[in-house]
């Protein structure tokens, strides 16, 4: 996008990637569907960008989501909108996205090196070198870095950019996991009593060491042989890393809550009535239609309450315990998997130290800076490309017209 762009505003534009394939993220995103945007409002788009979404105001106005909507259309790729505002190529092909990127690229006669692993960068008064592994050397009026994070490493994003960031004087905020798996060590998740089972538009909150509510959110989750995965989990692994570490604590207390939508109470009497209404059934007949059987029964084992009981050998206290088990399913999470098994990097080139309606350095002429380098970071969703997509929109118009500019 930033290639794209400085090449449309009149800038003569080398892309340098050290991969032999251009776009590996991009094809695997959306699990390669590749979700280009979300079409929320802007305000919620900001919300849904919990790390420094709002240093993205500048960039949205010159370049949002429904910018990158007529985009994409305008190269021939037909959008669909499908549910929390998540856009996707009718296609469901996520080459489709990356092939007319490429298209465009030839098109606007943008040269593109592959297979070269970029060493270092002067910075000079004037004009910048860029060193080549190879030992060549490139002269250029202005650099964008869009070299990602640390994530998903296998495309090409390991952190190299962090370094020529900081030679130009940029500071790296601390870098951490983000929109990645949960991870404990309970004894019923080493003993895999529940993996593989999905729970659905449940409430999943992670609280601080004196039991208050740090963050929740609402979809669906997924128990692993290490702890727990699926969306509503990946949104919460920020909150659980920035726990953990304001805390120094070695675990922090996540609860799963089957019913968002009722209190205890209302659980506690729904569970009576069921019962009470059918009298000679078992326990096990009148509530496992509730929710998913095996967490059914699993919870039920944390009662004193024997599943083959019948209403009139049911013990209030106990029928108040499986429903504070529905309610707030406690389980004790110490961190999350690595940076590299993350979707997103948390942290990165300081917001401090950028133009926010430019994507310009302020510590080095001619420097510029978009996507996951950067420290901003959203849920999966469409977020982290929006966010890509438009820093990239404003790095290559800036670029572009600071080297004409330049050239005055």
């Amino acid at each position: 996008m930033a290639s794209i762009t400085a090449s449309k505003n009149g800038a003569k534009t080398l892309l340098i990637d050290k991969g032999n394939k251009l776009g590996r993220k991009l094809a695997i995103s959306g699990g390669g569907r590749c979700n280009v945007t979300n079409r929320l409002p802007e305000s919620e788009l900001i919300e849904h960008i919990p790390g420094n979404g709002r240093f993205l105001y500048s960039a949205f106005s010159i370049f949002n989501n429904e910018s990158i909507i007529e985009f994409f259309e305008n190269l021939g790729v037909k959008l669909k909108e499908e549910d929390k505002g998540r856009m996707f190529p009718v296609s469901n092909s996520a080459k489709q996205v990356v092939e007319v990127l490429i298209n465009e690229l030839n098109r606007l006669n943008v040269e593109v090196k592959m297979n070269t692993p970029v060493d270092t960068i002067n910075y000079g008064e004037h004009t910048h070198q860029i060193d080549l592994k190879n030992g060549k050397g490139i002269e250029t009026k202005a650099v964008i870095l869009a070299a990602g994070g640390k994530s998903v490493p296998r495309t090409g994003s390991t952190g190299d950019g962090y370094a020529w960031a900081q030679q130009a004087g940029h500071t790296i905020t601390d870098l951490y996991p983000t929109e990645v798996p949960l991870t404990s060590n309970e004894k019923f998740i080493r003993d895999r009593t529940l993996q593989g089972l999905s729970l659905r538009d449940i409430n999943i909150t992670v609280h601080n060491p004196k039991g208050k509510a740090i963050k929740t959110h609402r979809w669906d989750i997924l128990f692993t042989h290490q702890g727990i995965s699926g969306p509503a989990a990946l949104r919460l692994s920020q909150f659980v890393v920035k726990a953990l570490k304001k805390f120094k604590t070695e675990a922090v207390n996540v609860t799963i809550d089957c019913f968002p939508d009722q209190n205890e109470e209302e659980i506690f009497q729904k569970l009576t009535k069921l019962a009470k209404d059918s009298p000679k059934k078992a326990i096990k007949n009148v509530w496992s239609g509730l929710i998913p059987e095996r967490y059914f029964y699993f919870l039920l084992s944390r009662t004193d309450i024997d599943p083959a009981q019948t209403y009139s050998h049911l013990v209030k206290t106990e029928v108040r315990k499986m429903a504070q088990l529905l309610k707030a399913f406690p389980v004790k999470v110490n961190g999350t998997l690595s940076i590299e098994k993350a979707f997103i990097t948390g942290g990165g080139v300081s917001l401090k130290e950028v133009v926010p309606n430019e994507m310009a350095s302020k510590k080095m002429h001619g420097l510029y800076f978009c996507g996951e380098i950067l420290d901003i970071h959203g849920y999966t969703g469409g977020f982290n490309i929006t966010a890509a997509f438009s820093t990239g929109h404003v790095a290559g118009k800036s670029a572009a017209e600071y080297t004409q500019y330049m050239q005055v």
